[in-house]
């Protein structure tokens, strides 16, 4: 039987389509690491075709790690470890920005895995952009500047309150998930733990301020920051198409989620894999 999985970097920096693997089956120790080097040297990959269940789904996150339950997302059946995002009109999407998954907690994501279950006929592509490349793109003395300089990142910023009224119920898991996770402090530049390499780490989701900097210049070098990272040079862009699954480095990467599908309805599955605390 040929394990080997066939790579097809889909850009410079950042992004690989895999194929030749079934992930609805357990893969073999050869088969895994072949995707993990893969994952952590392109950082996004995609496969086409990959009809999964939760509980399969969940299976292969947890060879990357332990995996996050999220404070306020809903989950599939009887499997808390997937979450579910269903938008549609009545739930719009509240991911339409750049982001990295769950820098509110000491530990951000080290990855995830999103499968797609059901799609609008046209649209709500995602994006992926590369921390690393965002870091290397810069001078020496700006990368002197933002060396040692650390950040504050907030749950609040992308889970606003207004959000969570729908019911008291969803605005009581909302209160109980901003008590559970007050701000936390992460360097601006983070380096690799496998790697090596270095990525800025600041995402305009859950970044606030820049703690060693007044609000003026914290505000204009986030600003900066922000735009930055999210030029198409340092970009990857996936069409999805129905059982599609992506998988990404939650540690050097940002991704964004385009909202342009609405009244349409998008159905998407997440399994999400803890990390360690960066440095």
């Amino acid at each position: 039987m040929n394990e080997r999985l066939v790579i097809k970097p889909l850009g410079p920096y950042i992004g690989a389509q895999i194929s030749n693997v079934d992930l609805a089956r357990p893969l073999s120790d050869a088969q895994f690491e072949q995707l993990y080097h893969a994952l952590i040297r392109h950082q996004v990959l995609f496969l086409r075709d990959q009809p999964i269940t939760p509980h399969q789904q969940r299976a292969l996150a947890a060879r990357f790690g332990d995996l996050h339950i999220h404070p306020v997302y809903p989950h599939a059946e009887d499997v808390e470890q997937i979450i579910v995002l269903d938008t549609h009109n009545d739930n719009p999407p509240d991911n339409d920005n750049w982001h990295t998954d769950v820098t509110f907690i000491d530990t951000p994501p080290a990855g995830a895995i999103l499968a797609a279950k059901q799609l609008p006929e046209t649209g709500g592509d995602t994006l992926w952009a590369s921390g690393i490349a965002a870091w290397e793109a810069l001078s020496l003395p700006f990368q002197t500047l933002l060396s040692g300089l650390h950040a504050e990142h907030d749950f609040k910023k992308s889970f606003q309150e207004y959000k969570h009224r729908n019911s008291e119920q969803e605005h009581q898991r909302w209160q109980r998930a901003v008590i559970n996770n007050p701000p936390v402090v992460h360097p601006v530049v983070r380096i690799h733990p496998v790697s090596g390499k270095k990525a800025l780490f600041v995402n305009e989701g859950f970044t606030t301020r820049i703690k060693e900097l007044s609000e003026k210049e914290s505000d204009t070098l986030l600003h900066f920051l922000f735009a930055h990272i999210t030029k198409p040079e340092f970009q990857v862009r996936w069409r999805w198409q129905e059982n599609d699954v992506a998988m990404w480095d939650n540690r050097v990467t940002q991704h964004y989620a385009n909202a342009d599908y609405l009244p349409a309805r998008r159905i998407m599955h997440r399994a999400t894999v803890l990390g360690d605390k960066p440095f």
